[in-house]
């Protein structure tokens, strides 16, 4: 059966979900890395425009409105006393070099590039990402080292995208399958209180399956950026719930004997 066959099913209908525990398990398995392709894709998208954007007007703003600076020994040091801020459309860029700021004051930006007294911290899209400048293994670099650094950024840029991709890709499918699998053992334990038939196998690819109708919501919202209010515990509800009603279309232990 179409991958994407299934997946229209598994939407709406728990007595198709029950089914497919009949197929073989690599269906199952193939299928998880399928949802996570979906759930994945949405957000590399946005991370790839939010890049693209951060890097170039972060390659504006540090040639034109940011004030020199030094990194020595993994210390942010320059002739500014306070913070400064610099909003661009695309992109902020945050510079301070007193202590004052913290990586909490970055998150408070969809897209934000934070030099701080001891880090570099990337906001692209919401995901935050931080860099002590002592992990660089750099004794000094200024503010012309990071333009010219900004520069080679953008040539490699397509290499960058696929390698976060794939590590992105990665880590989805990992917890996908841990959710299955986590879910498989509340299967369990809902075949028993129900009386019905299944092995382990069976509530795990039943529970792939669940999990189709909270992973193409969410994937839905990402791509109109709306944030959804407790969403890994709408997620957990969905799926259990799916799981349930379609662990209650398997047959009896009264009924097969």
């Amino acid at each position: 059966m179409l991958m994407w066959r299934r997946l229209l099913q598994s939407l709406y209908s728990p007595v198709h979900i029950a089914r497919f525990r009949f197929h073989p398990i690599g269906k199952a398995i193939s299928y998880v890395f399928f949802l996570s392709l979906i759930a994945t894709l949405p957000i590399a998208i946005y991370f790839t425009m939010s890049i693209n954007k951060m890097i170039d007007s972060t390659h504006q703003l540090l040639k034109q409105e940011l004030p020199s600076f030094e990194v020595i020994n993994g210390k942010l040091t320059s002739n500014e006393n306070e913070p400064i801020e610099r909003t661009h459309p695309d992109v902020t860029i945050l510079f301070d070099s007193t202590g004052t700021l913290t990586t909490a004051d970055a998150t408070r930006y969809v897209n934000a590039v934070a030099f701080l007294k001891e880090e570099l911290v990337l906001v692209a899209n919401g995901h935050v990402q931080s860099y002590p400048y002592a992990f660089m293994q750099v004794d000094r670099f200024t503010r012309e080292d990071v333009y010219e650094f900004a520069r080679t950024l953008q040539s490699l840029l397509p290499i960058v995208i696929a390698l976060s991709f794939l590590v992105l890709y990665f880590f989805t499918c990992t917890s996908k399958f841990l959710y299955v699998t986590v879910l498989a053992f509340i299967g369990l334990i809902f075949r028993g209180t129900l009386n019905k038939r299944g092995t382990y196998r069976h509530m795990w690819s039943i529970s792939a399956y669940s999990i189709t109708l909270a992973t193409i919501f969410f994937a839905v919202m990402e791509t109109l950026q709306i944030v959804v209010p407790y969403a890994v515990a709408l997620d957990w509800f969905v799926s259990i719930t799916i799981l349930f009603v379609s662990i209650k279309e398997l047959p009896s232990i009264k009924e097969a004997g």
